[in-house]
C-alpha cells in the first residue's frame, strides 16, 4: 500500500512589506524532500523591472549562503511567482534588493513536501 507523504506550507511572510534589502523569516526544512517558496504581491509601488528573489540555505538557521536558485519577483498586485528546490539540507528563506523608491507588499509561503 503507498504511504501518503507529509506536506505543510509555512506562512513566512503576510502582509509584509519589502523595500531595499530583504530577507523572510527561516523555516526548518530538513524533513522534506522537495519545496516550492510561493510570493504573491498584494501591492507594489515604482519601477520592479528585474528584480529577483534568492533561495538560501543554512545549516543552523543563523548563517546563511545561496542555494542558486533565483526567480523574478511579480511586479504586480495579485500576481504570483514560484520556485522549486530540492536537495537544500535544514533550513530555508528567501531573500533579495529590491531597486530604490520601488516597494512589494507581499504574502510569502513555503510548501514543503516529505
Amino acid at each position: 500500500m503507498p504511504q501518503l507523504r507529509e506536506s505543510f506550507t509555512f506562512p513566512l511572510e503576510r502582509n509584509v512589506t519589502w523595500r531595499g534589502n530583504f530577507a523572510t523569516e527561516p523555516a526548518e526544512a530538513a524533513w522534506a524532500n522537495e519545496a516550492i517558496f510561493f510570493v504573491r504581491v498584494l501591492e507594489s509601488e515604482g519601477q520592479l523591472d528585474g528584480a529577483v528573489a534568492r533561495a538560501q540555505i543554512s545549516p543552523d538557521g543563523m548563517h546563511w549562503c545561496d542555494e542558486g536558485t533565483v526567480f523574478p519577483l511579480p511586479a504586480r498586485t495579485g500576481e504570483l511567482g514560484f520556485c522549486r528546490l530540492q536537495q537544500f539540507g535544514g533550513w530555508l528563506r528567501l531573500c533579495g534588493e529590491l531597486p530604490p523608491d520601488s516597494s512589494l507588499t507581499v504574502i510569502a509561503y513555503l510548501v514543503l513536501k516529505g
